[in-house]
Parts: structure tokens; sequence; C-alpha cells
């Protein structure tokens, strides 16, 4: 069911998501909560291997969708296409965590549950998740089973990171040892994920929140601009004695990046700022100026060689679509033999 004016002080939930340059893939992120038969839907379900079921949400809820600044009508898509969207349109990019601290501003749900624009939810995933909090009074975060587009597992609940995975990550070093321990663990690729966990942090990509949590240890730090508030959330939320759990009965399908891929580099450098900000803010030891230095040169180096090899891929991709389109060139010159 859906809210109405009558129910305002008495919803289950609130949904909060951002916008910024996707119109499509919020137009199919918000069709799979109201219009789960849509065909954009049912055909990123059938991709993940998902049935093709309409089960009707059973809670009280409302959609709240921040648009920030968008420049492909996406603000005009939500008012024209989906009216009963609570639809905050503002000029300029508070980031993630500001963006959603804007929709709690607005919220009327008992919870409070941060979802990504290029996600695509099951049927009867919000009555699950909001049932599953019901049932854990000291659960502070709880997050679903997020798959890749394809069906394939993705990892979207870890344990909190350290700098040995964050030497190994994504850098040379891990791609010369790429079953390293400290990735493995910071994953959490030891176990099938197929069963209720408490564990350090959930993927912001859809996140559940109790409003008792959030009145207790307070929104989303803000200084995150994108990347590492989810992590910051559950550290708070793990010192106030709140539970994090994952939880794998309701499915999300998660296409990573499809939003801050508009601007990669910047959201490269963006994520070596927040993971600076994250662990100076919460390991003590960085208050040593040499610990503080080598961090810093830590994250410098890493985010340099990502950087690069960003760029190799898109030199390695624009070759080869040079290449492609020279041989579709040279075929349509070739002469062809009479019959």
């Amino acid at each position: 069911m859906t809210p109405t004016d009558a129910q305002s002080a008495a919803l289950d939930l609130t949904v909060s998501i951002l916008s910024w340059n996707t119109r499509d893939l919020l137009r199919r992120c918000l069709g799979s909560i109201y219009h789960p038969a849509w065909p954009p839907v049912r055909a990123a379900r059938e991709r993940a291997g998902l049935p093709c079921d309409a089960v009707p949400e059973e809670i009280s809820f409302e959609v709240v969708v921040v648009d920030q600044e968008s420049l492909d009508r996406s603000a005009r898509m939500v008012a024209e296409e989906f009216p009963q969207v609570r639809l905050l349109a503002r000029k300029g990019n508070l980031g993630f965590a500001g963006g959603n601290n804007l929709a709690y501003q607005h919220a009327r749900g008992r919870y409070f549950l941060l979802l990504n624009s290029d996600t695509v939810l099951r049927p009867g995933a919000l009555t699950a998740l909001v049932r599953f909090a019901d049932a854990h009074p000291r659960a502070g975060l709880i997050g679903p089973k997020v798959l890749n587009p394809n069906g394939s597992l993705q990892l979207s609940c870890r344990r909190f990171p350290t700098l040995g995975a964050g030497l190994f990550r994504h850098t040379p070093l891990g791609i010369l040892f790429p079953k390293n321990r400290f990735v493995r663990k910071y994953l959490m690729d030891d176990w099938t994920h197929d069963q209720p966990q408490e564990v350090d942090w959930l993927s912001g990509c859809c996140l559940l929140a109790r409003r008792e949590m959030i009145e207790e240890i307070g929104l989303l730090d803000d200084g995150f601009f994108m990347y590492f508030e989810d992590v910051d959330w559950a550290v708070r939320a793990h010192r106030a004695g709140w539970q994090v759990l994952y939880y794998p009965e309701p499915l999300v399908i998660h296409e990573i990046g499809r939003s801050t891929d508009k601007a990669v580099k910047r959201m490269i450098v963006r994520h070596h700022l927040s993971a600076y900000r994250f662990f100076t803010k919460h390991y003590p030891s960085t208050r040593r100026p040499l610990v503080r230095g080598a961090l810093i040169a830590g994250l410098a180096v890493r985010c340099a060689l990502t950087l690069a090899r960003n760029q190799a891929l898109r030199w390695k991709l624009k070759w080869s679509q040079r290449k492609s389109a020279a041989r579709k060139s040279r075929k349509l010159s070739e002469p062809r033999s009479g019959g």
C-alpha cells in the first residue's frame, strides 16, 4: 500500500533516493517500487535470474527523491510520471550524505531507507526489511542481499577497512597478490551470504536505518561528500550499542557506479579524500605525525595509481573502438564479387 495524507503520522518507511543525471535508471528504480510488472523492471529481474512475481508491499511507505540539479530532466520525469513521490529539487549537489540528510528532514517513516537510483527491488523487499527490523529491536542498520545485474553476488557487507586492505585493494599489489588475506577478510568472501549475520558495515546502496538510532547517533556525516559515509555511520552505530545486520531474504539488483561514472576522475579523488577523513576520524594512531604522514603518502600514491589505471583503460577502450570502426570501414569499401 502507499501512504496517504491521513497516514502521515504513522508510516512504516521512508525511502530516500538521490538523483543526479540518472533519469532512465531512476525511472526504472521507481518503477520497481510502484510498477513491478513494468517491462524494463521485469527485464532487469530476468537478466539477474529473479522471478517476475508481483508481490504487493504490505507496509505503509513514502518515497522522497532529492534531485541535485540534474541536467537530464530527471526532476520533470519524477513530477510527471510519479506524482505520488515527494520531490525535492534543489540547486547544487549536497553529495550522498547531505542529500540523504535533507530527505530525512522530510521523512515520516519509522524507518529510513537509503536507496540508490541504479537499483531494482524485488517485489516485497520493503516489507521484508521492515518486518525483520520489527523483529530485531536492537538492529540500527539492516542491509539486504545485493546482486549484480547478471545475478551474481555483490559483496555488500564488509568488515571495517584497514590500512592493509587499502594497500592491496584496487592497487598493483592487489594484482600481484589477488587472494591476499587483507582483502579477503575485508570483503567477507569467506562465507556464502545466505544467512542473517551481524556485520561491521553495509553498503549504502540499500540501507535501512531505525529512526531511534538516527536520533541517538545523528545523521550521516556530510563531511563525506561521497564514499565512507555508510562505514562511518556503522562505526557510530556499533559504538552506541546498535546491531548492524545483513538480511539476505530481500533482494536488490545494483548497477555499481552508474551515477558516479559520469565524473570518474573527480570521484576517484573524492574516494581517497573520504578515506583520509575516515581513518583520521576513527583510528587514534593517525594522530601520530609519522602515521598520518604515511597515511597521506599512501593514499596519494594509491589515488595517482588509480587515476593512471583508469586513464589507461579509457585509452584502451578508445583504441579498441577505433580499430573496430576501421575494420568496418574496410569491409564497406571492399569490392563485392558479382553474382
